[in-house]
C-alpha cells in the first residue's frame, strides 16, 4: 500500500483513517514514529489525531504506553464492510425449499441493528435493496428486527419514517404497536409498504439463547400475499433447521 504525505494543516476525514490503514498493517504496539513516518505527517498532527482516536476508541494504548492498536470501536466498521458468512449446508436448504416454491425466499441477517442481505434468491433479485437495508420500518425483515431491539433510534436515521408509498407507516406510536404484535406472533408481514405492488413474509431464525439473529422472508405480488402466507408452516420448519447451521 503506498501512502501520501499529510499537509502537516491537512484536516480532513481521510487523515485518521489513514493512520488506522498503519496501524492495521504494522499491527499492535505501532508506534507514533512509525505512523509519522510512513504518512510523512507533523508530529503535532498525529498526536493530535491519536488522541482523538483513542478517545473515540478505534484506537488503545498498548500496556507499555508506546505503541497503538485497533480498538474495539473498529469491530463495527469491520462487520458492516464484512458480508455475513452463510454456511454451505443453510444455503443448500434454503435452496432446496426455493424450488418447491412459487415465491421469492431471501435470508436476511441482523448485525448492530442494520439489515445485512445473506443469501438473496438467484432467480429473483432484490429490486428494493437499498431501501430495505436503510428503511427496516418499512419491511417485514426490517420490523422483524425492530421488534427484538429495545431503543429502535439506532435503526431510524433521525429518528423519522420515512414514507416510501401510500401504506408506508410512517406513526411511531402504530409502528411501536405492530411491534408489539410481532414479539406476540413471531412473524411480521408487509403489503405495500416497502413497493407499491409487492408483499412479503418474514420468520425469525432464532440463537441459542432464544433471540433472533436471522430472517427467512418470502415474497411476492400483493394480491398473492394469501398464497405466500400457506407457506408459512412449511417456512417455519425451515428456520428450524437454519438455526443450528447460522448460529
Amino acid at each position: 500500500m503506498t501512502y501520501r504525505p499529510v499537509n502537516a494543516g491537512s484536516n480532513t476525514v481521510s487523515n485518521p483513517l489513514r493512520i488506522l490503514e498503519v496501524v492495521a498493517r504494522f499491527g499492535t504496539g505501532t508506534t507514533a514514529k512509525e505512523i509519522t513516518d510512513t504518512l510523512q505527517m507533523a508530529p503535532a498532527t498525529a498526536y493530535r489525531m491519536l488522541n482523538a482516536l483513542v478517545g473515540d476508541e478505534y484506537l488503545v494504548r498498548t500496556s507499555d504506553l508506546r505503541g497503538f492498536a485497533l480498538g474495539h470501536a473498529i469491530s463495527g466498521l469491520i462487520t458492516a464492510a464484512t458480508p455475513p458468512t452463510v454456511p454451505t449446508a443453510a444455503r443448500a436448504v434454503i435452496e432446496e425449499f426455493r424450488r418447491g416454491n412459487r415465491f421469492t425466499v431471501h435470508l436476511f441477517m441482523f448485525r448492530n441493528a442494520s439489515l445485512r442481505i445473506a443469501d438473496e434468491d438467484p432467480y429473483y433479485p432484490l429490486r428494493s435493496a437499498y431501501e430495505m437495508l436503510r428503511y427496516p420500518h418499512a419491511s417485514a425483515a426490517g420490523k422483524l428486527m425492530l421488534a427484538e431491539l429495545d431503543d429502535l433510534s439506532a435503526s431510524l436515521p433521525g429518528g423519522q419514517l420515512a414514507k416510501l408509498t401510500a401504506h408506508t407507516i410512517t406513526n411511531r406510536a402504530k409502528l411501536e404497536e405492530q411491534l408489539e404484535e410481532i414479539r406476540f406472533n413471531g412473524e411480521a408481514s408487509e403489503v405495500n409498504e416497502m413497493e407499491q405492488g409487492s408483499s412479503s413474509l418474514a420468520l425469525p431464525v432464532r440463537m441459542p439463547n432464544g433471540s433472533v439473529g436471522a430472517a427467512l422472508c418470502l415474497s411476492g405480488p400483493s394480491e398473492r400475499f394469501a398464497a405466500i402466507y400457506e407457506h408459512a408452516d412449511a417456512a417455519r420448519e425451515l428456520t428450524v433447521q437454519l438455526a443450528p447451521l447460522l448460529f
